[in-house]
């Protein structure tokens, strides 16, 4: 399944992009909220988030290794997001970016020493890109909930003890890749503003908030989210 959305969609409102940089509701000063709606705004108009998934409907769980098999490729996801998949029938392989336009402007202001524009930059992109996967993922488990099924939450390797090093089995299942990801050596994604994972599906899977008590990550971008 291949879906875009318009940047408009997945923006939060400004109280919300000031809460993500750290402010409590309401007490952002003013040159910030105003930076955050000109930028927003700015974006509007400047591209859309792509996504694509793919469902496999039946995987291999191993509850001794931790090790989760699709067609064959085996990924290790250690002990944290096993204990989400383990009652998975199926599962559904995902990758979501906001594209290249915002982090593009974010580096420019950077190197042109406007610290603050690029850092507000790089807010509403990671906010784009986790809005599209949101999306998507509410996509995924309306069309599972069509033939009685349920999804879990999502997980992406680098987070949870997952090694990022697995990303290249991950783009391995999307050789025609409609989001146009490209992975550096070490597995990083280009662009950055971009976000890829598993979903666990099947009929006795449940979907539950991310497991942050459980995880030594602190600087982790799922912790504390409810989705």
């Amino acid at each position: 399944m291949r879906v875009s959305y318009p940047y408009k969609d997945l923006l939060p409102g400004i109280d919300a992009l000031a809460g993500v940089m750290g402010y409590k509701s309401g007490t952002a000063p003013e040159p910030v909220t105003d930076l955050i709606a000109e930028l927003s705004e700015e974006l509007l108009t400047n591209g859309e988030a792509r996504a694509e998934y793919t469902i496999f409907n039946h995987v291999r769980l191993d509850k001794v290794s931790r090790t989760l098999g699709v067609e064959g490729v085996v990924f290790n996801v250690k002990p944290i997001v096993f204990s989400q998949l383990k009652h998975a029938e199926g599962a559904a392989l995902f990758i979501c970016t906001a594209g290249q336009e915002v982090g593009m402007r974010s580096r420019r202001s950077m190197r042109e020493g406007d610290l603050l524009r690029g850092y507000v930059y790089d807010v509403l992109g990671s906010e784009i890109a986790e809005g599209a996967a949101d999306k998507m993922q509410e996509a995924l488990r309306a069309a599972a909930a069509t033939t009685g099924m349920s999804i879990t939450n999502r997980f992406s390797p680098g987070y949870c003890g997952w090694d990022v090093a697995e990303q290249h089995k991950l783009f391995s299942f999307f050789p025609d890749n409609y989001c146009g990801i490209t992975l550096t050596d070490s597995a990083l994604m280009n662009p950055v503003k971009s976000v890829s994972g598993i979903i666990g599906v099947g009929r006795n899977v449940k979907y539950e908030p991310y497991r942050c008590r459980q995880c030594d990550d602190k600087n982790c971008i799922y912790r504390g989210r409810k989705t």
